[in-house]
């Protein structure tokens, strides 16, 4: 395993600052798609210590704790003030009855059984596991997770009025009491980005799907509104699933399903056009993003050292203007796009 610096009992500080501009996305250490090995894990996470990496989200939906569990374990090796960790609420766990499996759309993870809870007492409940998981007495962000019609369906409105009167006020509570830094909410679908950018207030939403190199149907409806309300976006997937990573591989994804033929299609129009001007596809889809006025970070994940160490290095090449410009008059970019 790479080496890591000696261990520091530093505390992370209590007041707001300013986001990497990239950090590592966890969802892959909680097995998402593929089961990690625990040396591969440690491995990834050393690997992007090393490439100046200070910028780590984590869920406790993320394996049922073990992405947690994991991150745990490399935070207790670094200077926890040099780290900004972010995790999420909204899932409550409980021990799987003995003898049963009730793990669920995970290639692994731990076999805890989950369920959502947006109140206060639900919010304080995991945060509370959620420090322990990660032997971490701080986080620095706390995200609403996953409060979406996929997930929810017809009880999606008790489980706002639940978040609206009672787990948004703790929340902010919290952040005023100096125990996190950063309120957040996640988005998964441009529907439940329009609901939420105008009524909630909170310092920062984590967009998995609605923006990226590939999809900017967001950007004249919640997109703006962030930035009238001077909200902050990080991009949760800046790959979009993967197939901006590499369009070739089989089943590449898009949106956490099998990417379609025409999606597949448009990314290879981008890449065309990324070879042109010498720029490898995923520092296009790295960088794009981050020339929206409000957003401030991308979180990509990944499965590998390596991978770590060539998304760090995508995130800091030089794209020219020009690029985006080719772009936007194939009509493979928005043209109102930053």
């Amino acid at each position: 395993m790479t080496d890591l610096p000696a261990r520091s009992d530093a505390v992370a500080p209590k007041t707001p600052r300013t986001l990497p501009r990239i950090g590592l996305g966890l969802a892959p250490l909680g097995d998402l798609f593929e089961a990690v090995p625990e040396l591969q894990a440690a491995d990834l996470l050393a690997a992007a210590w090393n490439a100046g990496c200070r910028l780590y989200d984590t869920a406790p939906w993320y394996g049922h704790g073990l992405s947690e569990h994991r991150l745990g374990t490399f935070l207790r090796q670094v200077p926890r003030g040099e780290v900004f960790v972010s995790t999420k609420v909204g899932r409550v766990y409980d021990p799987a009855p003995r003898g049963e499996d009730v793990r669920i759309e995970w290639a692994g993870g731990l076999n805890f059984s989950r369920r959502f809870d947006y109140t206060a007492a639900g919010f304080a409940r995991s945060l509370t596991e959620s420090r322990l998981r990660l032997g971490q007495s701080t986080v620095d962000a706390l995200v609403i997770h996953d409060l979406d019609r996929m997930y929810h369906g017809d009880a999606l409105e008790g489980h706002v009025a639940d978040l609206m009167e009672s787990g948004l006020p703790w929340l902010k509570a919290l952040k005023s009491a100096g125990e996190i830094a950063l309120v957040g909410m996640g988005i998964n679908a441009l529907e439940d980005f329009a609901f939420f950018a105008p009524i909630v207030d909170v310092d920062f939403f984590l967009v998995a799907m609605p923006y990226t190199l590939l999809d900017q149907e967001a950007l004249h409806g919640p997109m703006a509104e962030c930035v009238a309300r001077g909200i902050a976006i990080v991009i949760g997937a800046p790959y979009a699933s993967g197939i901006l990573a590499d369009p070739d591989a089989p089943g590449a994804r898009y949106a956490y399903a099998p990417a379609s033929e025409g999606i597949r299609a448009k990314a290879l129009a981008i890449r065309d056009v990324c070879r042109r001007f010498g720029v490898p596809l995923q520092a296009a889809a790295l960088q794009f993003p981050l020339t929206h006025p409000a957003v401030r970070a991308i979180i990509p994940g990944a499965l590998s050292a390596e991978q770590v160490r060539r998304n760090m290095a995508f995130a800091t090449m030089d794209v020219p203007d020009a690029l985006w410009e080719a772009l936007k008059a194939e009509g493979l970019v928005e043209p109102s796009a930053p």
